[in-house]
């Protein structure tokens, strides 16, 4: 009533950004607000509410006493928590807001035990299984994929940054210290490369939903898919590389200070920690590299739904439009 009236403009939509996605800023600022990591100590009964809450608000029922704050709060959890697509709660792990608690003791782990190749072997394996469940929780839900497609793009993914990392461990023995301190990321951002094709593969085979400006469903898009998850490659591979380029440019010269080599029980946590830092700018700013609803010219779709389009709405419709996923 005059309550609701006062609090809640008119013609809110919740569902419109409240920074404008066209440009990078207004991502970075989307996507920090989505990825917090604050969000995963979240109690399950409150993102609950707070998709309740949402979904009221798009039937236009907003709840009596509702601020918009309040509202713009609900739709932070919900965006952290549930899928865009399917609007299903995500697993814990899986989640962009898991990223920075997750990414940075694996992260930590890998830059620290990277001299043997058991503890090589151990931490990229953990680290691909988080990858895995982080890949499939975020690809368009739209697309079906099998318990066989999943466990032939862990298995690859996971063979090829062993493959990589023990590779490349062995080669570096001879080279200078800073090198082998690098494996890690080489590791990682190869099996980006085959891990997330891979665990996609439902949308380059069978195409993704394409739409219109106003969301009208015009067909399937294999072309669209690759654009998407070629995106989402170059994201992952960012989100990682200033931490793990860096980080043992940091850790070879504390290494050598006196003090340091007395606590080296402390380096596994102070790289994790570090690692932290870095990771808290750099997930919604990898995110936030390509807008989420991405855009593909029709000149540049397959012939067949070129055509389609053409025939059914002439030059009206010169983009389509898709979420990538994460």
């Amino acid at each position: 009533t005059c309550a609701e009236m006062a609090t809640i403009p008119l013609g809110f939509n919740i569902d419109a950004p409240r920074w404008d996605q066209s440009t990078f800023m207004g991502r970075l600022k989307h996507f920090f607000n989505i990825t917090d990591p604050r969000t995963v100590l979240v109690p399950e009964k409150e993102l609950d509410q707070a998709k309740a809450m949402v979904e009221s608000c798009r039937a236009g029922l907003v709840p009596p006493g509702s601020s918009q704050e309040q509202l713009l709060y609900a739709k932070k959890l919900y965006d952290s928590a549930f899928h865009p697509d399917s609007g299903e709660k995500m697993n814990l792990i899986g989640r962009m807001s898991f990223q920075v608690p997750g990414g940075m003791a694996l992260t930590g782990c890998m830059l620290q035990f990277y001299r043997t190749v058991p503890a090589v072997v151990f931490w990229q394996w953990v680290n691909q299984s988080f990858n895995a469940i982080v890949n499939y929780t975020n690809r368009n839900a739209a697309s079906t994929v099998s318990l066989r497609q999943l466990g032939v793009a862990y298995v690859t993914a996971t063979g090829t940054a062993l493959a990589t990392a023990v590779g490349l461990n062995l080669y570096t023995k001879r080279a200078p210290p800073l090198l082998a301190r690098w494996v890690p990321f080489a590791a990682v951002a190869a099996a980006n490369c085959v891990n997330i094709p891979l665990m996609r593969q439902q949308e380059i085979i069978n195409g993704v939903t394409v739409t219109d400006k106003d969301n009208n469903e015009l067909g399937q898009s294999r072309r669209a898919a690759v654009k998407g998850i070629a995106q989402v490659v170059v994201s992952r591979i960012t989100m990682a590389a200033p931490g793990m380029i860096i980080m043992p440019i940091i850790m070879e010269r504390l290494e050598k200070i006196p003090f340091m080599q007395r606590i080296q029980v402390l380096h596994a946590p102070l790289q994790m920690l570090l690692c932290g830092g870095f990771l808290l700018f750099m997930v919604p700013a990898a995110c936030a590299l390509f807008p989420q609803r991405c855009s593909l010219a029709v000149a540049d779709l397959e012939q067949e739904l070129r055509d389609s389009i053409m025939a059914k709405h002439g030059d009206k419709v010169p983009y389509v439009y898709f979420n990538k996923g994460l």
